[in-house]
């Protein structure tokens, strides 16, 4: 009989969140299959954890998740950790689950610290319903998709975000989503834990130099469906673009961004008067 597949969650943080079930899972199971061994040699130390450990990231993923796949398939017992959370989320762990599920091995979680569903529950915003996101792409065309994919999203949204990338991110919501209320979550359950709500634009203003780990909470689309009315002002703003030779894609973009609505309800109303108007 093959072994078993342990997904075992490690702390986001404060060691303390450590579950008593993973460090016994830990100590337990034949082999530790970790993100970066280095980091979950410190982990296990801490907890005096001496199993073996053997990598698995997004780099070794290929080769190694066959070499796991075997030992499973041999009977030993295996946990996957990823650095920090719940492995598989945003995480090549999700890889050596599909692995081990299409050779019918047995995966079990191992349940704990979640930055994602932590920083939803501390935001303020709606928790019946929500989205995660994780990371957005590094290609510009391929985010803008994304962005626009969800922008119309009636529930809160969850992004995962390095803090090189953070005000470039919040930038490109606040043009994709209009000004909504968001909240940044960092370093969650460490000493520094930080929220920071308010609309994007006042969060942007408030924010330092950013430093850690970011979950960036987004509320959901309001708008209840209807066609909203043109205002005057708004289509002069967006006639003067167009007439200053700017072409009708960015036009509709600054004159979305000068009125804190959604690019494509911006969109909509353009089209809308264009075709009564020519």
């Amino acid at each position: 009989m093959s072994g078993t597949l342990y997904l075992c969650a490690t702390p986001i943080g404060n060691l303390d969140d450590m579950t008593f079930r993973a460090v016994k899972i830990l100590r337990g199971v034949d082999l530790i299959a970790a993100e970066d061994t280095r980091h979950t040699r410190k982990l296990l130390t801490h907890f005096d954890i001496h199993t073996p450990l053997i990598r698995y990231d997004e780099f070794s993923k290929v080769q190694q998740g066959e070499k796991i796949l075997q030992e499973l398939l041999s009977g030993k017992n295996i946990a996957c950790v990823s650095d920090a959370g719940l492995p598989a989320i945003s995480d090549p762990g999700a890889d050596l689950v599909k692995l081990a599920i299409n050779s019918g091995v047995k995966i079990c979680p191992i349940p704990g610290a979640n930055a994602a569903l932590s920083a939803l529950i501390c935001s303020g915003l709606s928790t019946e319903k929500f989205s995660f996101i994780g990371f957005l792409p590094n290609s510009k065309k391929n985010r803008r998709e994304v962005l626009e994919k969800f922008s119309d999203r009636e529930e809160s949204l969850i992004f995962y975000e390095a803090p090189h990338r953070l005000k470039k991110t919040l930038s490109e919501l606040k043009e994709f989503f209009g000004d909504r209320n968001i909240v940044l979550a960092r370093e969650l359950t460490k000493i520094h834990e930080e929220f920071l709500r308010g609309k994007i634009s006042e969060v942007e203003k408030n924010l330092s130099e950013p430093k850690g780990e970011f979950v960036i909470v987004v509320e959901g689309n309001k708008s209840d469906g209807e066609k909203k009315p043109v205002e005057e002002n708004f289509l002069d703003v967006y006639k003067n673009l167009i007439a200053a030779g700017i072409d009708k894609k960015s036009a509709i973009r600054q004159t979305a961004n000068n009125f804190n609505l959604n690019r494509r309800e911006v969109y909509k109303a353009v089209v809308e008067f264009e075709e009564k108007n020519f």
